[in-house]
């Protein structure tokens, strides 16, 4: 009896022992973070001679209430590579940044009814918070916030740089794939594009020279380049040439109306007074639908008020807007 007493407090004695020698590891973290943030060891020196190594994740939306499991599970990730990098004895850059700059971001701070730039900033501080409290291999003096106009003028300045050299988000049922509350208008805005059709052709001569690609995939990229054999005819509307592209010149002689893309930029020059509002309502009508989506509608129209001239026939002829139409497409 008495050694089954005595068996009893040894073990709950070694039980108790273990419990002290638990690591309490809110006590060790916050003294290595700190002794890390001290030493700035995470901290890039650029005039090293080691190798350079480059670490990056992908930089999180800062438009929620903080870090959720799937950020740690991806910054642990990145940050267990940039440590064996470091231990390898490479001169590594491991940054971290905010895509503070878009419309996740904007429409959170509607909904909690606050200023954009003061949400966002008040977003990114607790991000901040969470992430070093996770102990990353980050170097803090590099931070970047899409947001802030030192990051977006770099952007600003490559789209420029794209425009000297001569050079979209999808939409799932009218609304942004990524977020079902945001609705996705088409309007004429003043913007940037790239001129893609520029390099069309040389894309499309090129796409037979991946011969590692299989065929399935090199047809979908020709047919998304898209390659059409016509001519230019030029049409007159109120004393003014209009140049249309079409693949079969030979029908002009049949020819009984022309119509206009209603995301046609010079739509609104045709447009009479009288047939404004008519236009307009059916502009509206079909300002949300993409061009894939009218492509299965029932072709509709509005006339314009009007006339073309058949540069063959000199037939007077209306010109309607309608749905039908592509906008990027031809002349």
């Amino acid at each position: 009896m008495l050694k089954k007493a005595k068996k009893q407090l040894d073990k709950k004695k070694i039980k108790e022992e273990k419990q002290e020698k638990r690591i309490d590891f809110s006590i060790i973290e916050k003294k290595w973070q700190k002794a890390w943030a001290d030493k700035k060891i995470f901290e890039v020196k650029e005039e090293s001679k080691k190798e350079k190594f480059y670490v990056l994740e992908m930089y999180p939306y800062p438009s929620g209430s903080g870090l959720h499991m799937g950020h740690a599970f991806n910054y642990t990730i990145g940050d267990v590579y940039a440590r064996l990098k470091l231990m390898q004895g490479y001169n590594v850059l491991h940054p971290m940044g905010y895509d503070s700059f878009g419309l996740p971001a904007e429409n959170a701070a509607i909904k909690a009814k606050s200023h954009p730039k003061k949400f966002i900033e008040e977003a990114i501080e607790n991000f901040i918070k969470q992430q070093k409290a996770l102990g990353i291999t980050y170097d803090w003096s590099r931070i970047v916030m899409s947001h802030d106009s030192n990051y977006y003028r770099w952007d600003q300045w490559i789209f420029l740089k794209m425009f000297e050299k001569g050079l979209n988000e999808q939409v799932h049922d009218g609304k942004c794939w990524r977020h079902t509350d945001t609705r996705v208008e088409i309007k004429q805005l003043n913007q940037w594009f790239l001129k893609i059709t520029d390099y069309a052709e040389e894309l499309y001569d090129k796409i037979d020279s991946l011969t590692e690609w299989p065929e399935r995939i090199r047809a979908m990229q020709k047919n998304w380049i898209g390659k059409s054999y016509g001519t230019q005819i030029d049409f007159e509307i109120n004393g003014k040439p209009w140049p249309i592209f079409t693949t079969r010149p030979d029908t002009i002689y049949g020819v009984t109306f022309m119509v206009v893309s209603a995301q046609h930029p010079k739509l609104w020059g045709l447009v009479t007074k009288e047939q404004k509002k008519e236009v307009e309502k059916f502009v509206n009508k079909i300002k949300s639908t993409s061009e894939k989506d009218l492509e299965g509608l029932e072709k509709e129209g509005a006339f314009t008020g009007s006339y073309a001239i058949n540069p063959i026939t000199s037939e007077k002829i209306p010109v309607y807007t309608g749905n039908f139409v592509l906008a990027e497409y031809g002349s």
